[in-house]
């Protein structure tokens, strides 16, 4: 009875979790379509709510806006629109920090949250997971004496707290998995350990390649 009960979870389970959060997204983004005219909701149009409708609306403003930003009269009309806001105390601080954060993770050629390490925290011996956010830091480079690394250290179940730290990278491990799956991993509280297939296929060809190398 409980192999089946359990079996029975691990159906049920990601299915329901799944529905819930599409559910409570969806119903968010649908509240969109109140910026549209009455006279063009699709309550008064087709007599009946269209589910899903505010995702397309959602995803058709964000990409006229990005259109409209690529070109000159876009990025001159945002830039006045940070400068205005730049005048604004509380405003400015919380607008540049969310845009410089977005600007890095997102950024085509960005290189934070790219990169699994394995750090050794809270203490020597003990390793933890991490994520690479930056290799430029600036003032805290030219004060250490090694070549250090920022890191971002996450709690587990939740990914979303956790502490920065500064990690000379000599001592950090460079680790072949994804950034999701060493998601997976910390959210999973470790039981969910991501498949290392392509890392022993990985190791075998180096190992096949380094004899030739020798031979030569």
């Amino acid at each position: 009875m409980r192999k089946y009960l359990i079996a029975g979870l691990l159906v049920w389970m990601p299915l329901g979790i799944t529905f819930l959060v599409v559910r409570a997204v969806v119903g968010f983004l649908d509240k969109l379509v109140l910026v549209l005219p009455d006279a063009y909701q699709p309550s008064n149009l087709f007599g009946f709510n269209i589910p899903g409708l505010g995702v397309l609306i959602a995803i058709a403003l964000v990409l006229a806006t990005g259109m409209f930003m690529a070109n000159l009269l876009g990025r001159r009309l945002i830039h006045a629109w940070e400068s205005v806001l730049a005048r604004i105390p509380l405003v400015r601080s919380i607008y540049t920090g969310v845009k410089q954060v977005m600007e890095a993770v997102l950024a085509a050629d960005a290189k934070s949250f790219r990169k699994v390490l394995l750090v050794e925290y809270p203490r020597k011996g003990v390793w933890s997971l991490a994520f690479m956010t930056s290799s430029d830091l600036g003032e805290v480079q030219d004060k250490t004496a090694a070549d250090v690394v920022s890191v971002f250290v996450p709690t587990t179940p939740n990914p979303t707290s956790g502490f920065v730290l500064m990690v000379p990278e000599h001592e950090v491990i460079y680790l072949d998995m994804s950034v999701e799956d060493g998601l997976k991993m910390i959210i999973s509280m470790g039981v969910v350990v991501p498949d290392n297939t392509l890392y022993r296929l990985k190791q075998q060809s180096v190992a096949a390649v380094q004899p030739d190398t020798e031979r030569q």
